[in-house]
Parts: C-alpha cells; structure tokens; sequence
C-alpha cells in the first residue's frame, strides 16, 4: 500500500489524533508519536474508526524494549501482495488450537493438590464444591466441575468474580513507558499479524497460526487486537461469551494463547461475560 503521510494526518483533522507526529515506520507500516500511554485505548479507538477512511489496521506498539522501532526518513518497502496473499492463505488453513494448547490439561489431579487448584489465586476456597469429584481425574474435569458449580452458588461466584476482572478491564491493562500507534499497510484481519511482534508466533508457521486467531477470534467475539507489548497483548471485545459452555470455550483459547496468564481456566470463564477487554500473556 503506498504511503500518503498527508492524507493520513488530513484524515486526523478533527480527531483526538490531530497533530500528533507521522513517520514512516518499518516494512510499509506507519508510525504515529507522542502517544499519551494513559489515552492510549481512546487513541486507538479513534483510529480504528479512520480504518475504511485510511485503509490501515491500527495496533499499538511501545519502543521500550527494541531501539529499532522508530521514525524512518524513508518508506521501507513491505510484503509483495502475493507474499501477502499467500500468508493469509496459509493462515485460513492452519490449525492453531493444535499448536496453541494449554499443557497443563493433561495433569491428572491427585487427592493431595484438590485444595490447590479448588483455591486457585483468588484465595476462595471452592474445596467443598468439588468434594465429590473422584480422584485422581484430569485438571480438565476438575476444573470444569468447579466453573459449573460455582455458577450455581451466586455468593461464591461474586467474590470470585472480584478477584479475576484483571483479565477483562481496561483499567488493569499494562501500560508501557512509551506508546506508538502502528497502522498496518492492510485493513485485512489475517494479513495484520503479519506485522505484529508477539513471542507465542516467533516462527512463520506459528506467525500464520496466530493470524488465524485473530482471525476467529475477531468473527466469534468481535475481537480487536488494540495493543501489542511483545509478551503480552491486549483487545477489545464486542461480543461477550455467555457463562457456560461459551465462557468455557473461549477461555480455554485464551489460556491457549497466553500460558503465562496467572489465572486458572475456571476462574478466566467466570472474567470473560463481565468485560469488554481481554489480556494475554505469553514470555520466555
């Protein structure tokens, strides 16, 4: 896509974005400074809905951790068209929940570590909800045991609920130093990943799985990728999963995606229906 720095900034006439630096960034990508990082979902926002205007994907990037990712005097040429196609091709065929998959779900649960994962880390003790479940028995069933019947006793599923919403709320996301808004040389879901530095998709393959989840995740939730920090990533979401069997669902994904997120999947089902925000975490 070319890169017309004039009619971009013409396009943030009039929005919170006016103003704010414009620069060529790396491999057809353009990059916006000065950034305010405590405004930075209310910038994206602004422009993702400039997206059918200027033809790019917004994403949030921060230049704390590579030194590279700055202001370029020169356009940098990005992916051919067919090399894009062709990645999103290869996106649309992948199976990424084969290759993204939480391994902790083939432990087996013994009689002595019931009280560990019944407590998970919101310091409720759910022991008695599950004091029937015959052991040993795959964290799986465990953990699906828990979600169920924790939706059934509304006092203990409230103070749970309090002590997991990091996962879906704004407010606790991280917040880098410096801030930069990306806009991608496409308006193509799958395409955009091509960009996006994340470390659970350090190889092309792994790349294209990721792009695929973008993807779904975009179609079943209305999933917006709005800010990538390397390790961690963080959308807006327009559809909500509904407790249960959709909850249960879409937070197996996220703990799929985001090994490193210091949530059990029960307690990742009961955040998802109460927010608009999801976090995932994945470091060496």
């Amino acid at each position: 896509m070319p890169v017309d720095l004039d009619r971009i900034a013409a396009a943030f006439v009039g929005t919170p974005l006016a103003g704010l630096p414009i620069g060529h960034g790396p491999s057809g990508t353009v990059l916006v400074a000065d950034v305010d990082p405590a405004r930075l979902h209310e910038l994206w926002q602004a422009a993702d809905a400039l997206m059918p205007v200027i033809g790019r994907r917004p994403v949030m990037v921060t230049d704390d951790f590579d030194d590279a990712l700055a202001i370029r005097p020169e356009p940098e040429p990005g992916p051919s068209e067919s090399e894009l196609r062709a990645f999103a091709e290869a996106a649309e065929l992948s199976e990424p929940w084969l290759a993204y998959r939480d391994y902790g779900e083939d432990h087996q649960v013994d009689e002595g570590e019931i009280e560990y994962y019944a407590l998970g880390t919101t310091g409720v003790d759910l022991t008695a909800l599950v004091s029937d479940v015959v052991l040993p028995t795959p964290l799986p069933v465990l953990e699906r045991a828990l979600y169920d019947r924790l939706l059934a006793d509304a006092d203990r599923h409230a103070q749970v609920l309090d002590n997991v919403r990091l996962v879906t709320q704004t407010e606790y996301w991280y917040t880098p130093d410096n801030v930069l808004l990306m806009l991608l040389p496409t308006s193509d879901v799958r395409s955009s990943a091509y960009w996006v530095e994340f470390y659970g998709a350090l190889d092309p393959e792994d790349q294209q799985r990721f792009a695929e989840v973008l993807a779904q995740w975009r179609h079943r939730w209305d999933a917006r990728l709005v800010a990538s920090w390397d390790t961690m990533l963080q959308f807006q979401v327009g559809r909500r999963p509904t407790p249960g069997d959709e909850a249960w669902a879409a937070a197996g994904q996220l703990k799929a995606l985001a090994p490193d997120l210091e949530l059990s999947r029960w307690e990742v089902a009961v955040a998802l229906p109460a927010g608009d925000a999801w976090f995932v975490h994945n470091r060496p």
